[in-house]
């Protein structure tokens, strides 16, 4: 009964191999291609399932006949080819429930995440990125109460953010950057009381800081905030400094402008600041270059006045030199999709990540 409710998902890559109802065989039909049956007292029971093209991973189900409540289902290796999204819908035991982390990232999967994500019910790490996926996040996606791991960068999602992402009180890591989110960034995000790493960066989300954290009390945990590369406006309002854990501000490559507030000076353990390429003008407050951990602070590309002076060395990374490090990509902070993109990448150079997220990633892939 699962295949059956899949098969008509799966269109012409089954057409002529899975022929008749039966995927163990019927009469003079022989068993669906890469089908394997036992027989198990009465029934016949599908014990081996392996996938139409040897490119694809091997899916390996149990499930009796008549009953999708015993099925599992195993991915590894390159998911190409089939959306395996399509067995989400085939019950709530989808993919083992027990197993707390699904890592899919760097395959060819497409199409749109399914609303079905929401059964992964005990789900921790959802790992997508460095896929093709596309179109809106669902909101069912608030329903992983579990989660504390979101990784979706470098896909082709659109649409906004969507604010029932504040539904998950176990959220500590969300990377959504390098997608083509519109909109705002949901305020509803500094309700997380767990989360310690947000980047929205490389979209075309607009809006304000000051919308961003209006509630009383945002991100007390957060630690990285990754902003830059969207069409930010306004100015940095003094009460960012409110985010105590902060340590790395990342607002390069917006429309953003004002003075920088001394008050943002006073977070303790900030280590990167990064605010070049926006249209911030008046001076640098001396409190910056005092911060005792303040080790990079980024001012280039804006209106400041003369004799204003960044802090640390500046690691920029001409696109002609970036072969090397494309073998590394955790270590990169953003990379062309494609070689029209060069042009770009030559007027935007790209930055090395802070050593701190690059170890946290290794530890992750």
């Amino acid at each position: 009964k699962a295949l059956n409710e899949i098969k008509p998902l799966l269109g012409w890559r089954v057409v002529y191999a899975w022929v008749g109802d039966d995927p163990c065989g019927d009469g003079d039909l022989p068993p669906w291609a890469g089908v394997k049956c036992s027989t198990m007292g009465d029934y016949r029971v599908v014990t081996d399932f392996l996938s139409l093209n040897h490119d694809f991973s091997y899916v390996l189900m149990e499930a009796t006949a008549g009953s999708c409540s015993k099925m599992r289902l195993r991915m590894q290796g390159s998911v190409c080819g089939i959306n395996h999204w399509a067995f989400s819908y085939c019950c709530d035991q989808y993919a083992g429930l027990d197993k707390a982390v699904r890592d899919l990232h760097n395959n060819k999967l497409t199409g749109p995440i399914p609303p079905q994500i929401g059964r992964l019910k005990r789900l921790r790490v959802l790992n997508l990125r460095w896929n093709k996926l596309q179109d809106i996040i669902p909101p069912e996606i608030g329903e992983l109460k579990q989660l504390t791991h979101l990784y979706l960068s470098f896909n082709n999602f659109k649409g906004e953010i969507p604010k029932e992402l504040a539904n998950l009180p176990e959220l500590r890591y969300l990377y959504l950057h390098e997608n083509r989110f519109t909109g705002r960034i949901p305020p509803d995000l500094g309700t997380l009381q767990n989360l310690r790493h947000l980047d929205v960066g490389n979209n075309h989300l607009v809006g304000t800081i000051r919308e961003l954290i209006r509630y009383e009390g945002s991100f007390p945990a957060l630690r990285n905030l990754y902003l830059n590369n969207n069409y930010l406006t306004g100015g940095i309002p003094a009460q960012l400094a409110n985010l105590t854990s902060l340590e790395i501000l990342y607002l390069s490559y917006n429309k953003m402008s004002g003075p920088i507030p001394t008050a943002l000076a006073s977070i303790p353990r900030l280590t990167h600041l990064y605010v070049d390429n926006n249209q911030f003008s008046g001076r640098i407050p001396d409190a910056f270059y005092k911060h005792p951990f303040l080790k990079e602070m980024y001012i280039e590309g804006n209106g400041f006045r003369a004799g204003v002076k960044p802090v640390g060395a500046h690691k920029v990374q001409d696109s002609l030199d970036r072969d090397a490090s494309i073998i590394d990509r955790k270590k990169m902070r953003s990379l062309p999709r494609n070689a029209s993109t060069l042009a770009v990448a030559c007027l935007h150079p790209i930055r090395s990540k802070p050593s701190n997220l690059i170890e946290h990633e290794s530890k992750i892939r």
